[in-house]
């Protein structure tokens, strides 16, 4: 089964995103998560991505919980610098080095672990210099609370700058056929340092698994794709023209749509782990046979030149998110 590297750790080559178990995608259902997390470590998972900021620290708490007897089973990412404003009550991006501290001490409570394995900031504060968060962050290594460190949704150039501070074992952003701006210069960027590329909502939120036709009647009040212009009425029924071509070239491959995707992400470079996200047990078996579908050359053409940056209908985020984040974006020219 394929296996990749991130840091010092060896991995499966498909991981599981665990937030949409309690944050942004709808109610939670405890039970089935319960489930959900141990068929994922029964069938061969081993790299389990949660953050500080997923329900709260909800995520955590539920990671904790159910896997503290089989923390030994499987590589722990976490993340630090964006979480609740105690005065506000809303969410907060505060890479500062007193708030990175105590959400990891806080973190490592709520994980019942004595040490996360992957640590990411989250989010570069930009009122403070990325490379005094990850100064911090560092000092955590040699505490022993952390064992590597990441970042998350920056450019080339701030990866760069965290990296000159301490090594990234990993940065984390959106990678799939219809979120490309990785390629920009952050795909170029890891290969030279050396560092592992984590893709986050590899299935483009739900689109590239076809389960999703109509987000407006499909969605709960309060999910986060209700906001993303990509999902409203507009934009999606032109995606969707698009995604009746997608689905035949699965059927033509001999799989599911969503392994598709994630077959399309492990075909493109060696050094790239996808962690698909669910909250459903029967997609944690789905996402990860597609560690058994193999991708020819035709095929990977057919897909770049179907589902891309410029057949794509809507921005990524809506623009007070955009504004959050560093990574590079494409030319409206």
């Amino acid at each position: 089964m394929q296996t990749r590297k991130v840091g010092p750790f060896e991995v499966k080559a498909i991981g599981l995103g665990c937030m949409s178990m309690s944050h942004a995608y709808g109610t939670p259902d405890i039970a089935e998560a319960e489930i959900a997390l141990h068929k994922a470590l029964d069938i061969g998972y081993d790299f389990l991505d949660t953050a500080a900021l997923y329900g709260f620290g909800k995520n955590e708490e539920l990671l904790g919980r159910v896997l503290k007897d089989r923390r030994n089973e499987y590589v722990l990412a976490s993340k630090c610098g964006i979480f609740l404003d105690p005065e506000g009550g809303k969410r907060k991006i505060d890479g500062s080095p007193a708030v990175i501290r105590k959400t990891c001490e806080d973190a490592l409570k709520r994980l019942q672990t004595d040490v996360i394995d992957l640590y990411y900031l989250h989010r570069w504060d930009k009122s403070i210099p990325v490379e005094e968060s990850i100064g911090e962050m560092s000092r955590l290594v040699e505490e022993g609370k952390v064992q590597t460190l990441g970042i998350s949704e920056v450019s080339a150039d701030t990866l760069r700058k965290a990296h000159a501070v301490h090594p990234m074992a990993a940065i984390q952003t959106e990678y799939s056929l219809w979120s490309r701006n990785a390629e920009i210069a952050v795909l170029d960027a890891c290969k030279e340092l050396g560092i592992t590329f984590v893709a986050f909502s590899p299935l483009a939120r739900g689109f590239l698994t076809g389960k999703l036709t109509d987000p407006a009647a499909q969605l709960e009040q309060g999910d986060l794709r209700l906001n993303m212009p990509r999902f409203n009425a507009e934009n999606y029924a032109k995606n969707m023209e698009l995604y009746a071509r997608y689905e035949k070239i699965a059927d033509n491959v001999g799989c599911t749509p969503a392994q598709l995707s994630l077959a399309w992400l492990l075909e493109k470079d060696d050094n790239i782990i996808p962690i698909p996200g669910t909250k459903h047990t029967e997609y944690v078996v789905e996402n990860f046979g597609a560690l058994e579908v193999s991708l020819d050359a035709a095929t990977m053409s057919k897909l770049d030149e179907l589902i891309n940056t410029e057949t794509v209908a809507g921005p990524r985020y809506p623009a007070g998110v955009q504004v959050e984040i560093d990574t590079e974006e494409f030319s409206e020219a």
